[in-house]
């Protein structure tokens, strides 16, 4: 188990000028600095305990021990291979600082992050999910209006709950999206993503803001401040349940589900790459390993020269919350 935290002297803590570096001249989100805060704390706290002395005296294995630690704590792969990301560019800001002359984190092996595919649901699982909000009443047009915009842009929540009112043009139907590393995109809108926007934002978010009209983001808690992620988190949570949809379902699910069914449409892999925001192509490609798992399955029940094989297996198939549906449909961590 680690040590509990103790306060380090900041003239000797070179954390946090790391930080300051990350945020003044990086320029990354506020989510990003607390990912890289929380993921070097642990790793100090683990340093006090483990391999006290100056940083330039740590060894590749003494780090690989740190992994070791990670391993054991049972993160999730992605979640070790953001540890090890995060050490890396730690060692690579002090190399640059005249810290250290050697990078040793860089030797470290990272596990399979994509081991397991993503969750992604049919279209007509997400179908119910989108029906589920009481359109009757005012929160379930705003959660009907944020699960549309989820689906139809494929944003993370971070991006969804960031979106302001001047971001979205219901006109031509695109909506500009902050990224990581406040990269912005373009993204569109689909039909039915700015019906329930549109209806949202005339009816309900008005009387929603009317004691804070200053508030510039589109989507909003019942008492008028920013909806949160945990809050845009908990709206797909609840109407997943209500949906009727097993598993775990978040609104990263719907990101998933978006991309890979714009590939199933027959999407260029190159343009969902952009409305994903995906610096590399090698992460969007993730989703077309989703789509020939599923076409492989579909071969094998029903192609009629096809040779019985056994069923997908769970780290391999498309894992949908409709599995128990009598229509077979599509099947469905860094």
């Amino acid at each position: 188990m680690l040590p509990r935290e103790t306060k380090t002297d900041s003239r000797r803590d070179p954390i946090g000028p790391f930080l300051h570096y990350l945020m003044s001249e990086c320029g990354v989100s506020s989510h990003t600095l607390a990912a890289y805060r929380a993921d070097l704390t642990r790793f100090a706290r683990w340093r006090r305990a483990n391999s006290a002395g100056p940083l330039s005296s740590i060894t590749i294995a003494k780090l690989g021990g740190y992994v070791d630690e990670l391993n054991r704590s049972g993160l999730a792969p992605s979640s070790v291979c953001r540890h090890i990301a995060s050490l890396s560019t730690f060692f690579r800001f002090l190399i640059y600082d005249g810290k250290l002359t050697e990078n040793v984190a860089k030797l470290l092996v990272a596990p399979a992050v994509w081991d397991r595919l993503p969750t992604v649901l049919s279209p007509s699982a997400v179908e119910r999910l989108l029906e589920s909000p009481n359109s009757e009443t005012r929160l379930g047009r705003r959660d009907r209006a944020a699960l549309e915009t989820l689906y139809a842009t494929g944003c993370r929540a971070s991006e969804v709950v960031g979106l302001q009112l001047a971001d979205i043009d219901l006109g031509r139907g695109m909506a500009r999206c902050i990224g990581k590393g406040n990269k912005e995109r373009q993204v569109p809108l689909g039909r039915k993503a700015r019906e329930a926007l549109s209806a949202y934002l005339s009816k309900d978010r008005p009387a929603l803001v009317m004691l804070r009209p200053e508030i510039a983001e589109i989507f909003v808690s019942k008492s008028g401040r920013p909806l949160s992620r945990v809050g845009l988190w908990s709206i797909v949570k609840r109407h997943a349940l209500a949906a009727g949809l097993k598993g775990e379902v978040s609104p990263h699910t719907l990101r998933h589900s978006f991309a890979t069914h714009l590939l199933a449409g027959g999407a260029d892999l190159r343009a969902v790459q952009e409305m994903l925001g995906h610096a590399s192509i090698a992460t969007t490609q993730i989703y077309t390993r989703v789509e020939l798992s599923r076409l492989q399955e579909v071969h094998s029940r029903f192609h009629p020269r096809s040779a019985p094989q056994p069923s997908v297996s769970p780290t391999t198939a498309i894992t949908t919350a409709s599995r128990t549906e009598s229509n077979p449909g599509p099947k469905s961590q860094k």
